[in-house]
C-alpha cells in the first residue's frame, strides 16, 4: 500500500515511466517516437490555450484535466532532453525551484519589500540581471530587450516588448496621449487605403495596420487590461452573436447567407437586444 505522503512523488514517477515508455524505440507508440522539440512545440501551445479557455469558462474540472495535458507536454519535452543527454525532469523542477527561491528573497531570505508594486520592480531586475549573464552574444552592448522570445505570439511580443521598454523609463504617463497615438495612427492607416491599388499600398497598408496594432496592445497595457483576455471576450460575444443572427433567421424561415448586409445588421442588432434583455 502506498504511503498517502508518498501517492504524489508515485504519480509522477509513473507518468515519467509512461513517456519513457511511449517513446521506447523498439516498444514504444511509433507516433510518440518520431516526435521531436520542433513538431511538439505546436501542441505545447495549444494545451496551454485550453487552460486558458477552461479558466475563462470557470470550469475547474476541465481545468484539472487540461492542466493534466499541459503537465504531459513538459514531461515530454525533458524526456526528449533526457534522451539527448541534456537535462531530465528533475533538472526542471530543480531549475525553477533554485529561481522561485532566488527571485523572492522577501519571502526565503532577509529582504524586504513594501507592496506589490515594489516587489514587481525588484523581479524586473533580477530578470534583467539574469539576462545579462546568460546573454547569447557576449560581445553585443546588452539591450533592455534581450531575450525577448521571438516564438511568442506577435501580440504578446509587442506586449513583451513595450513592458521592456517602459522598464527603463520609456513610457507613456497614462492612457490620453496612447489614444491620441491611436488616432494618428488610424489617420495613416486611411491614407495608405486611399493610395492606388499597388504593391506599394499594400505594404503601407501591412507597415500602418501593423503601427495601429502595436499602439492598440499599449493602450491594453496602459489600461491594466490583459488583451488576450479580451481578445477572447470580443471572439466570444461575436461568435455567441452571430449564431443568434443565424437563429433569428432561421425562426423567420429565411436563409442568412442569403439576405443583404442591411438584413443581416438588422439581425445582429436584434441579438444584442436579446443579450441586454431588451
Amino acid at each position: 500500500m502506498i504511503d498517502p505522503e508518498d501517492a504524489p512523488r508515485e504519480r509522477i514517477e509513473t507518468l515519467l515511466a509512461v513517456m519513457a515508455r511511449l517513446r521506447d524505440p523498439q516498444r514504444g507508440c511509433p507516433w510518440d517516437v518520431k516526435q521531436d522539440f520542433a513538431s511538439i512545440a505546436t501542441y505545447t501551445i495549444e494545451e496551454a490555450y485550453e487552460v486558458a479557455e477552461a479558466i475563462d469558462r470557470g470550469d475547474l474540472g476541465d481545468l484539472k484535466d487540461e492542466l493534466g495535458d499541459l503537465l504531459l507536454q513538459v514531461v515530454f519535452h525533458a524526456q526528449m532532453a533526457s534522451e539527448q543527454g541534456a537535462f531530465a525532469f528533475p533538472d526542471v523542477v530543480a531549475a525553477i525551484n533554485d529561481k522561485m527561491i532566488r527571485r523572492h528573497p522577501h519571502v526565503f531570505g532577509n529582504a524586504s519589500v513594501d507592496d506589490a508594486d515594489a516587489q514587481t520592480a525588484a523581479w524586473e531586475t533580477m530578470k534583467a540581471a539574469e539576462r545579462a549573464a546568460k546573454r547569447r552574444d557576449h560581445d553585443a552592448p546588452p539591450s533592455a530587450l534581450d531575450d525577448v522570445p521571438k516564438a511568442l505570439p506577435e501580440w504578446q511580443r509587442a506586449l513583451k516588448l513595450q513592458k521592456r521598454g517602459a522598464n527603463v523609463g520609456y513610457d507613456w504617463p497614462d492612457a490620453a496621449p496612447v489614444i491620441a497615438k491611436l488616432e494618428e495612427e488610424l489617420d495613416e492607416v486611411r491614407e495608405a487605403l486611399a493610395m492606388p491599388a499597388s504593391a506599394q499600398r499594400q505594404d503601407a497598408l501591412e507597415d500602418e495596420i501593423g503601427d495601429l496594432l502595436f499602439v492598440a496592445m499599449n493602450l491594453a497595457r496602459k489600461a491594466k487590461v490583459d488583451p488576450g483576455t479580451a481578445l477572447r471576450r470580443a471572439n466570444a460575444k461575436y461568435e455567441r452573436r452571430f449564431r443568434q443572427m443565424e437563429a433569428l433567421a432561421r425562426a423567420e424561415g429565411r436563409e442568412f447567407a442569403a439576405l443583404t448586409l442591411a438584413e443581416q445588421e438588422a439581425l445582429w442588432q436584434g441579438a444584442k437586444r436579446l443579450e441586454r434583455g431588451g
